[in-house]
């Protein structure tokens, strides 16, 4: 009879008993739980900023593409509408970023960074973002909530004079970035899984490991699934009966949201391609240039509704709204204007992303939408799981983050019935994304206002 090991001692062998002595030590520390408790508490001014923050954003669009064009008598924004809104952008964030401590915070094109931006930067980058997204920038909020909540973190705790060591400052910053980002995505799970990649914990290890049992995750439910379906037998699941239908997946859709995948991480690749090239472009003269690419954006928006006859903002602004329209009617859409709004939105997005202040998660997912869409037709696919497949990708190649991405995308489906082709799009767009060539990295921004 083998007798039991008492839980106060550790495992005999390996490294874990080293690793969970740290863990256990940490935890016991005062310095540890000092800070614990001070990140929840500063998680309650954090959320109520970013909520006020992205109201105001919310109600300057709603004012400047719906009241004042209505108030002026047309039903929607005229062809040329993004053109001043657009200029009225580029010249304030190139303003900002000329003569405000931070630039305006980190070019889009370089990704989404953790870390609270230092506060003498947050009122840059609150202007940047003001002056950006409502105007019409194809870009969302996500990055500016960050650098907000981790601002207000590293704030609150210079003013309550805590000790100000690298390690503290990390965890500080990203508890104020998570408390912030989960305000725009409804959910703390998203905030708290984009955190961890985003920091690049465990470093390339970390994805190395994470991708097989994500991917293995996948098909295994979808084994699973099957076996269900075809035997008629059950297991027991966590799962919870919902009331309202939901498409079942089989073959084809498997096989369509690879191929969605491979192609949508394709076509996205040049985009942020060029994107990081207009970003070095910019840096060079940037007010110039970032009023330019502000106009460049307007144009593929005023194009866009000159070539389709509808609104300019459905290419304009992140897509966050558009998405929403594009998801309850996507019959609505021609095959030409799918293809207007990827090329258009595409071309705008990149210039944004380069040239002015935002985040890159929301017009990745939309165009990821469209692209879904406009492939639904395809033999053995349909709209629900072309739109995931897409939206997965689409946020997977251009983030580069495959658990946030497919957390993000389950969330926005409202079930979890599309996870199978959602982390298999997720993964196969995000191996195909690094597979490609690398190019060159997006400038940094310099603490300091560049000489003009």
């Amino acid at each position: 009879m083998t007798q039991s090991r008492p839980r106060s001692q550790p495992p005999v062998s390996g490294t874990q008993p080293q690793e969970a002595d740290v863990l256990r030590h940490t935890l016991r520390s005062a310095g540890y739980l000092k800070m614990l408790g001070f990140c929840a508490l500063i998680g309650v001014p954090v959320s109520l900023a970013a909520f006020w923050f992205l109201v105001a954003l919310h109600e300057l669009e709603h004012a400047l593409w719906a009241d004042l064009p209505h108030a002026w008598g047309w039903d929607a924004p005229p062809w040329w509408w993004p053109l001043p809104l657009l200029l009225v952008a580029g010249t304030a964030v190139g303003l900002v970023v000329t003569h405000l401590r931070g630039g305006g915070g980190h070019i889009p094109a370089s990704g989404l960074h953790t870390g609270g931006a230092s506060p003498a930067a947050l009122p840059g980058i609150l202007l940047a973002a003001v002056a950006a997204l409502p105007f019409g920038a194809v870009l969302g909020p996500e990055a500016p909530l960050m650098a907000l909540g981790g601002g207000l973190a590293l704030l609150f705790r210079d003013l309550a004079q805590a000790p100000a060591t690298p390690q503290g400052t990390a965890l500080v910053g990203a508890a104020g970035a998570a408390a912030a980002i989960s305000a725009i995505f409804g959910n703390p799970l998203v905030a708290a899984v984009l955190l961890i990649e985003v920091a690049g914990v465990g470093g390339p290890q970390l994805f190395a490991v994470m991708l097989p049992a994500l991917l293995s995750t996948g098909v295994g439910s979808l084994v699973f699934t099957g076996l269900g379906r075809w035997t008629g037998l059950a297991t027991g699941d966590l799962s919870l009966e919902l009331s309202v239908p939901v498409p079942r997946l089989d073959g084809a859709d498997v096989l369509w949201s690879v191929v969605i995948a491979v192609a949508l991480a394709a076509a996205l690749h040049p985009v942020l391609a060029a994107a990081r090239a207009v970003a070095a472009y910019v840096t060079a003269r940037p007010f110039v240039r970032t009023v330019l690419c502000a106009l460049g954006a307007a144009v593929c928006a005023a194009l866009y509704a000159l070539v389709t006859g509808r609104a300019p903002d459905e290419v304009a602004a992140s897509g966050q709204a558009t998405l929403a329209a594009l998801a309850a009617d996507p019959h609505a859409w021609g095959v030409g204007t799918l293809l207007a709004v990827l090329l258009f939105k595409g071309a705008a997005y990149a210039l944004c992303l380069g040239g002015l202040r935002g985040g890159p998660v929301f017009p990745a997912l939309f165009l990821g939408a469209v692209a879904g869409v406009l492939l639904a037709p395809l033999p053995g696919l349909g709209i629900v799981p072309a739109m995931a497949a897409g939206m997965a990708a689409g946020a997977a190649g251009t983030l580069r983050l495959p658990v946030s991405s497919v957390v993000l995308v389950i969330l926005l489906l409202g079930g979890t019935a599309m996870m199978p082709v959602v982390i298999l799009a997720a993964v196969v767009a995000f191996v195909v994304t690094e597979l490609l060539p690398v190019g060159a990295s997006a400038p940094a921004v310099p603490a300091e206002p560049p000489a003009r």
